[in-house]
């Protein structure tokens, strides 16, 4: 693994999503939308609660399906057993990815976070930036798992059912519908292994208080460790083709 073939990597990808509008509509637009739904339905009150953790969720949920798609398409077409033909490994191909993503994530973030704080009115009683941080690294967090799950997969529609496994379960324990120390012991502590819970934790953080502690930094630690585990796992689990 080098730094010039991740680099190269990265370019590549980033040039085919530049041709793909309706990759770059479900990435920005859809979360923006899905959004400004819930702030017009919601009252103002559970707009403010239920808003900022969403910005977390939505990066997750839309970047894992991305991303497991086209690193599916990627094997199918025989790209992916092209390029590892050439002097190129495994972490090149799965971190190069990553970082292409990784940009698409800040890109979303930014778009969606300033549509929440400028246009619905989004208030948190700490810090802003510090929100958009949060979804970003959710969105790598999303990047990694759907780079691992698509490894176990032998269709995009296959990497689409995933989707439900793997996010889902998190959704329901992470703390967002009922806390986590109210959750049945066993499902506390399987929630406590789930990356969701910490970036639900770190953005109720956010929100409540204004001055943050050290927990937000470890919520904040624990996401980005995870990150870059599964990113580790996606590349020794990752396929050259599909058979």
């Amino acid at each position: 693994m080098t730094a010039r073939r991740t680099w190269a990597t990265a370019r590549r990808v980033l040039a085919q999503l530049r041709n793909d509008p309706r990759t770059i509509a479900l990435i920005l637009v859809l979360p923006t939308a899905l959004m400004t739904l819930l702030a017009w339905i919601l009252p103002d009150s559970e707009w403010q609660k239920y808003a900022p953790p969403l910005l977390g969720i939505f990066p997750m949920l839309v970047m894992f399906l991305v991303t497991s798609v086209a690193t599916l398409r990627e094997r199918t077409s025989g790209t992916l057993e092209r390029l590892l033909s050439m002097p190129m490994g495994k972490g090149d191909f799965v971190f190069g990815y990553a970082i292409a993503f990784g940009v698409l994530a800040i890109v979303q973030a930014l778009v969606v976070a300033g549509v929440c704080f400028a246009l619905l009115d989004l208030t948190v009683r700490g810090s802003a930036p510090l929100v958009v941080l949060i979804a970003v690294v959710d969105g790598l967090v999303g990047t990694a798992l759907g780079l691992f799950v698509s490894a176990f997969a032998q269709t995009e529609f296959q990497a689409v059912q995933f989707m439900p496994v793997a996010l889902l379960p998190q959704f329901l324990l992470c703390g967002l519908i009922l806390p986590t120390e109210e959750l049945p012991t066993v499902l506390g502590w399987i929630s406590w292994l789930l990356p969701l819970t910490y970036a639900v934790n770190a953005m109720q953080h956010v929100v409540v208080d204004t001055q943050l502690d050290t927990r937000f930094w470890v919520d904040a630690g624990v996401i980005t460790g995870m990150a870059v585990a599964l990113l580790a796992l996606g590349a020794v689990t990752l396929r050259r083709q599909t058979r």
